[in-house]
């Protein structure tokens, strides 16, 4: 189901919160925020078969990132982190994440978004992002990991 603004959420998986995520202020840092949506985000590369590219050379490359930090996470617990996917352009496409902890689904902790480049890694250049992949952006329905 898509929100008013066309994304439709595609997957979702939980993550455990690590002693070493936090730093001295005894919070997660701020820099994890981006690896939990990293991680997702690889997660859902790796269910559809594009993690690492399509075997011909191409795949997807992270051209901006940003997050919105709206609450401290703190160890210990889990963390969900949901992602949707907008409708894709000739060779990108963007995703938005959130993450909330497990034992408080109600509150948003942050949100971040990310645009993806399907690029041809030799000639370091976009192309096109290929049918099946654009097929699959366009009518995934959510999973969960």
């Amino acid at each position: 189901m898509s929100d008013e603004s066309g994304f439709h959420a595609v997957f979702e998986m939980s993550m455990p919160i690590r002693w070493g995520d936090m730093d001295a202020f005894g919070h997660v840092n701020n820099t994890v925020y981006f690896r939990y949506m990293e991680q997702v985000r690889i997660s859902w590369f790796e269910q559809i078969g594009i993690a690492g590219g399509n075997g011909e050379g191409q795949g997807p490359v992270i051209v901006n990132a940003s997050m919105e930090f709206l609450k401290q996470l703190h160890y210990p617990g889990d963390i969900i982190g949901r992602m949707s996917v907008g409708k894709p352009g000739r060779s990108s496409f963007d995703t938005r994440f959130e993450l909330y902890r497990a034992d408080d689904r109600a509150t948003l902790y942050a949100k971040g978004a990310a645009k993806c480049v399907w690029i041809d890694y030799a000639a370091g250049k976009s192309v096109p992002i290929p049918d099946l992949l654009r097929h699959t952006i366009e009518t995934a329905t959510p999973a969960t990991l």
